[in-house]
Protein backbone atom coordinates (compact mmCIF):
# COMPACT_ATOMS: atom_id res chain seq x y z
CA UNK A 1 0.00 0.00 0.00
CA UNK A 2 1.30 3.45 -0.75
CA UNK A 3 2.31 5.60 1.93
CA UNK A 4 -0.43 8.69 2.09
CA UNK A 5 1.05 11.81 0.70
CA UNK A 6 0.77 15.05 2.02
CA UNK A 7 0.15 18.44 -0.33
CA UNK A 8 2.80 18.97 -2.56
CA UNK A 9 4.64 21.78 -1.07
CA UNK A 10 3.55 25.32 -2.43
CA UNK A 11 6.67 27.80 -2.43
CA UNK A 12 5.85 32.00 -2.60
CA UNK A 13 3.58 34.00 -0.70
CA UNK A 14 1.34 34.11 -3.98
CA UNK A 15 1.76 30.52 -4.20
CA UNK A 16 0.70 29.83 -0.94
CA UNK A 17 -2.02 32.05 -1.15
CA UNK A 18 -3.66 30.73 -4.35
CA UNK A 19 -3.19 27.24 -2.61
CA UNK A 20 -5.65 27.90 0.36
CA UNK A 21 -7.93 29.83 -1.88
CA UNK A 22 -7.90 26.67 -3.70
CA UNK A 23 -8.92 24.48 -0.16
CA UNK A 24 -12.28 26.01 -0.82
CA UNK A 25 -12.39 24.68 -4.30
CA UNK A 26 -11.78 21.04 -3.56
CA UNK A 27 -14.29 21.68 -0.56
CA UNK A 28 -16.82 23.37 -2.91
CA UNK A 29 -15.88 19.97 -5.28
CA UNK A 30 -16.91 17.27 -1.97
CA UNK A 31 -20.17 19.22 -1.21
CA UNK A 32 -21.75 19.07 -4.48
CA UNK A 33 -20.43 15.39 -5.02
CA UNK A 34 -22.00 14.63 -1.67
CA UNK A 35 -25.65 14.91 -1.46
CA UNK A 36 -26.11 14.16 1.98
CA UNK A 37 -23.29 16.83 2.81
CA UNK A 38 -25.45 19.38 1.12
CA UNK A 39 -28.57 18.42 2.83
CA UNK A 40 -26.86 18.85 6.13
CA UNK A 41 -24.83 22.08 5.70
CA UNK A 42 -27.97 24.01 3.91
CA UNK A 43 -30.78 24.20 6.98
CA UNK A 44 -28.87 26.32 9.69
CA UNK A 45 -27.37 28.53 6.83
CA UNK A 46 -30.74 29.32 5.64
CA UNK A 47 -31.67 30.04 9.04
CA UNK A 48 -28.94 32.80 9.68
CA UNK A 49 -28.94 34.11 6.42
CA UNK A 50 -32.99 34.92 6.94
CA UNK A 51 -31.38 36.41 10.08
CA UNK A 52 -28.43 38.31 8.88
CA UNK A 53 -30.31 39.50 5.64
CA UNK A 54 -32.84 41.28 7.75
CA UNK A 55 -30.37 43.16 9.85
CA UNK A 56 -28.41 44.31 7.13
CA UNK A 57 -31.26 45.40 5.17
CA UNK A 58 -32.27 47.23 8.47
CA UNK A 59 -28.54 48.79 8.58
CA UNK A 60 -28.93 49.75 5.20
CA UNK A 61 -32.40 51.48 5.08
CA UNK A 62 -30.92 53.41 8.19
CA UNK A 63 -27.48 54.11 7.02
CA UNK A 64 -27.98 57.86 5.51
CA UNK A 65 -29.88 59.15 9.11
CA UNK A 66 -26.61 57.29 10.53
CA UNK A 67 -24.46 58.82 8.34
CA UNK A 68 -25.89 62.00 9.25
CA UNK A 69 -26.07 61.26 12.66
CA UNK A 70 -21.86 61.00 12.21
CA UNK A 71 -20.77 64.00 10.74
CA UNK A 72 -22.85 67.16 12.43
CA UNK A 73 -20.22 69.06 11.54
CA UNK A 74 -21.38 69.15 7.81
CA UNK A 75 -24.87 70.46 8.44
CA UNK A 76 -24.24 74.03 7.90
CA UNK A 77 -22.12 72.68 4.65
CA UNK A 78 -23.32 73.64 1.03
CA UNK A 79 -25.32 70.47 -0.35
CA UNK A 80 -22.19 69.10 -2.67
CA UNK A 81 -19.40 68.73 -0.20
CA UNK A 82 -22.09 67.72 2.64
CA UNK A 83 -23.74 65.30 -0.04
CA UNK A 84 -20.05 63.67 -0.39
CA UNK A 85 -19.55 63.60 3.29
CA UNK A 86 -22.37 61.54 4.21
CA UNK A 87 -21.76 59.21 1.49
CA UNK A 88 -18.57 58.24 2.41
CA UNK A 89 -19.70 58.08 6.21
CA UNK A 90 -22.37 55.58 4.69
CA UNK A 91 -20.27 53.83 2.74
CA UNK A 92 -17.93 53.24 5.63
CA UNK A 93 -20.87 52.19 8.06
CA UNK A 94 -21.55 49.43 5.11
CA UNK A 95 -18.26 48.22 4.82
CA UNK A 96 -18.54 47.89 8.99
CA UNK A 97 -21.42 46.61 8.53
CA UNK A 98 -20.63 43.88 6.17
CA UNK A 99 -17.31 43.21 8.15
CA UNK A 100 -18.80 42.32 10.98
CA UNK A 101 -21.71 40.20 9.27
CA UNK A 102 -19.87 38.31 7.58
CA UNK A 103 -17.90 36.98 10.77
CA UNK A 104 -20.86 37.33 12.98
CA UNK A 105 -22.99 34.94 10.57
CA UNK A 106 -20.04 32.26 10.45
CA UNK A 107 -19.79 32.28 14.27
CA UNK A 108 -23.96 31.77 14.89
CA UNK A 109 -24.06 29.59 12.10
CA UNK A 110 -21.70 27.46 13.48
CA UNK A 111 -23.18 27.71 16.89
CA UNK A 112 -26.83 26.87 15.23
CA UNK A 113 -25.55 24.03 12.83
CA UNK A 114 -22.74 22.79 15.00
CA UNK A 115 -24.23 18.91 14.61
CA UNK A 116 -24.46 19.28 11.18
CA UNK A 117 -21.08 21.04 10.51
CA UNK A 118 -19.29 18.47 12.63
CA UNK A 119 -20.55 15.57 10.99
CA UNK A 120 -19.63 17.20 7.62
CA UNK A 121 -16.25 18.06 9.13
CA UNK A 122 -15.72 14.70 10.10
CA UNK A 123 -16.93 12.20 6.95
CA UNK A 124 -14.19 15.14 5.47
CA UNK A 125 -11.73 13.57 8.02
CA UNK A 126 -12.76 10.19 7.09
CA UNK A 127 -11.95 10.73 3.50
CA UNK A 128 -8.26 11.52 4.07
CA UNK A 129 -7.19 9.14 6.33
CA UNK A 130 -9.32 9.55 9.73
CA UNK A 131 -8.52 11.87 12.80
CA UNK A 132 -4.94 11.06 14.35
CA UNK A 133 -4.99 12.29 18.59
CA UNK A 134 -8.81 11.90 18.63
CA UNK A 135 -10.38 13.12 21.77
CA UNK A 136 -14.10 11.96 22.65
CA UNK A 137 -15.68 15.58 23.45
CA UNK A 138 -19.49 15.40 24.83
CA UNK A 139 -21.94 17.63 22.69
CA UNK A 140 -22.29 20.11 25.21
CA UNK A 141 -18.78 20.93 26.15
CA UNK A 142 -17.86 21.20 22.64
CA UNK A 143 -20.50 23.98 22.36
CA UNK A 144 -19.99 25.83 25.06
CA UNK A 145 -16.31 25.89 24.05
CA UNK A 146 -17.09 27.10 20.63
CA UNK A 147 -19.45 29.83 21.94
CA UNK A 148 -16.98 31.12 23.93
CA UNK A 149 -14.04 31.01 21.27
CA UNK A 150 -16.65 32.09 19.01
CA UNK A 151 -17.59 35.38 20.73
CA UNK A 152 -13.82 35.90 21.28
CA UNK A 153 -13.29 36.00 18.07
CA UNK A 154 -15.74 38.80 17.38
CA UNK A 155 -15.47 40.72 20.11
CA UNK A 156 -11.73 40.78 18.62
CA UNK A 157 -12.74 41.25 14.51
CA UNK A 158 -15.26 44.47 16.02
CA UNK A 159 -12.03 46.13 17.65
CA UNK A 160 -10.71 46.26 14.00
CA UNK A 161 -13.37 47.25 12.25
CA UNK A 162 -13.70 50.56 14.44
CA UNK A 163 -10.04 51.69 12.95
CA UNK A 164 -10.96 51.01 9.47
CA UNK A 165 -14.23 52.36 10.20
CA UNK A 166 -12.35 55.51 11.40
CA UNK A 167 -10.56 55.04 8.43
CA UNK A 168 -13.21 53.98 5.72
CA UNK A 169 -13.59 58.62 5.61
CA UNK A 170 -10.70 58.99 4.22
CA UNK A 171 -11.21 59.75 0.13
CA UNK A 172 -9.68 57.24 -1.97
CA UNK A 173 -7.88 55.24 0.53
CA UNK A 174 -11.02 54.66 2.30
CA UNK A 175 -13.18 52.83 -0.56
CA UNK A 176 -9.91 51.25 -1.74
CA UNK A 177 -6.81 50.43 0.34
CA UNK A 178 -9.54 49.70 3.56
CA UNK A 179 -11.92 47.24 1.35
CA UNK A 180 -8.64 45.15 1.01
CA UNK A 181 -7.71 45.38 4.65
CA UNK A 182 -10.95 44.59 5.40
CA UNK A 183 -11.10 41.48 3.49
CA UNK A 184 -8.21 40.61 4.37
CA UNK A 185 -8.35 41.19 8.58
CA UNK A 186 -12.33 39.12 8.05
CA UNK A 187 -11.02 36.52 5.74
CA UNK A 188 -8.22 35.90 8.92
CA UNK A 189 -11.00 35.70 11.40
CA UNK A 190 -13.44 33.28 9.05
CA UNK A 191 -10.69 31.14 8.79
CA UNK A 192 -9.97 30.82 12.87
CA UNK A 193 -13.64 30.36 13.12
CA UNK A 194 -13.92 27.44 10.41
CA UNK A 195 -11.27 25.26 12.05
CA UNK A 196 -12.75 25.37 15.05
CA UNK A 197 -14.22 21.51 14.68
CA UNK A 198 -11.08 19.60 13.64
CA UNK A 199 -8.86 21.19 16.12
CA UNK A 200 -11.95 20.56 19.01
CA UNK A 201 -11.42 17.12 17.53
CA UNK A 202 -8.01 17.17 18.49
CA UNK A 203 -8.59 18.51 21.62
CA UNK A 204 -7.18 21.84 20.59
CA UNK A 205 -8.23 25.38 21.36
CA UNK A 206 -8.13 28.64 19.90
CA UNK A 207 -4.53 29.68 20.95
CA UNK A 208 -3.32 26.25 19.07
CA UNK A 209 -5.50 27.28 16.01
CA UNK A 210 -3.91 30.32 15.87
CA UNK A 211 -0.48 29.40 15.79
CA UNK A 212 -0.89 26.46 13.83
CA UNK A 213 -2.18 29.09 11.03
CA UNK A 214 0.51 31.77 11.74
CA UNK A 215 3.09 29.14 10.69
CA UNK A 216 1.50 29.77 7.45
CA UNK A 217 -0.58 32.89 7.09
CA UNK A 218 -0.50 33.28 3.47
CA UNK A 219 -2.87 29.72 2.71
CA UNK A 220 -4.36 30.26 5.63
CA UNK A 221 -5.47 33.64 4.68
CA UNK A 222 -5.82 33.00 0.62
CA UNK A 223 -8.94 30.33 1.95
CA UNK A 224 -10.39 32.97 4.47
CA UNK A 225 -10.25 35.54 1.40
CA UNK A 226 -12.08 33.38 -0.36
CA UNK A 227 -14.18 32.37 1.86
CA UNK A 228 -15.15 36.41 2.81
CA UNK A 229 -15.66 37.01 -0.83
CA UNK A 230 -18.09 34.14 -1.57
CA UNK A 231 -20.06 35.72 1.58
CA UNK A 232 -20.56 38.75 0.23
CA UNK A 233 -22.28 37.62 -2.58
CA UNK A 234 -25.90 37.61 -2.34
CA UNK A 235 -27.36 33.70 -0.71
CA UNK A 236 -22.89 32.76 -0.72
CA UNK A 237 -22.93 32.95 2.69
CA UNK A 238 -25.02 30.39 2.61
CA UNK A 239 -24.42 28.02 -0.41
CA UNK A 240 -21.04 28.35 0.32
CA UNK A 241 -20.86 28.00 4.19
CA UNK A 242 -21.07 24.02 3.87
CA UNK A 243 -18.62 23.95 1.35
CA UNK A 244 -16.16 25.93 3.87
CA UNK A 245 -16.36 23.82 6.64
CA UNK A 246 -15.48 20.98 4.24
CA UNK A 247 -12.50 23.03 3.09
CA UNK A 248 -11.59 24.20 6.44
CA UNK A 249 -11.11 20.88 7.65
CA UNK A 250 -9.00 20.22 4.72
CA UNK A 251 -6.86 23.45 5.95
CA UNK A 252 -6.54 21.94 9.61
CA UNK A 253 -5.42 19.03 8.18
CA UNK A 254 -2.49 20.59 6.31
CA UNK A 255 -1.78 22.91 9.17
CA UNK A 256 -1.44 19.79 10.98
CA UNK A 257 0.73 17.63 8.48
CA UNK A 258 -1.56 15.55 7.98
CA UNK A 259 -2.55 14.12 4.39
CA UNK A 260 -5.20 15.81 2.25
CA UNK A 261 -4.95 13.19 -0.44
CA UNK A 262 -7.31 10.63 -1.22
CA UNK A 263 -5.23 7.39 -0.57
Amino acid sequence: MNAPRLAAPVTGAVGRFLAGAGLLLRGLGLYVRSPGLMLLGIVPALLSGALFLAAFATLVYFVDDLAALVTPFADDWSATPRGLVRVIAGLAFLGLGGLLAVVTFTAVTLVIGDPFYEKISERVEERYGGTPGAVDVPFWASLRRSVVDSLRLVAISALVGVPLFAAGFIPVVGQTVVPVIGAAVGGWFLTLELVGAPFYRRGMRLPDRRSRLKADRPTALGFGVAVFVCFLIPLGAVLVMPAAVAGATLLARRSLGQPIEER
